[in-house]
């Protein structure tokens, strides 16, 4: 368990990364959640990119202040039942959209 230790973008390579986006609107209100997960394969100042096992691509922000180190456990994805075991890691991100 990390410790004490801020989190490097070295430290994600290799790992499973277990993602959460909230979507509201620019006043508060829930439009959706997406979950997804993925081994990253990628990780530095230009973007976190992730695996997933159907072998397609997802970029993230380049931004480590919404990821964790993983609690063991079993997740359930509420979009598709799925679940992970033991992710290595937790990244949770709350998004606002702007009016159209």
């Amino acid at each position: 368990m990390m410790f004490n230790k801020k989190l490097k973008f070295h430290d994600l390579i290799g790992k499973t990364l277990l993602v959460g986006i909230t979507y509201y609107t620019k006043n508060g209100d829930l439009i959706e959640r997406k979950q997804f997960y993925g081994k990253v394969v990628s990780a530095d100042t230009s973007g976190i990119t992730l695996l997933q096992d159907s072998g397609e691509k997802l970029e993230l922000p380049p931004d480590l202040s919404s990821t964790k180190k993983a609690p063991r456990g079993e997740y359930r994805l509420h979009s598709t039942g799925e679940t992970v075991e033991d992710p290595d890691f937790l990244s949770t991100w709350e998004l606002y959209k702007p009016d159209k």
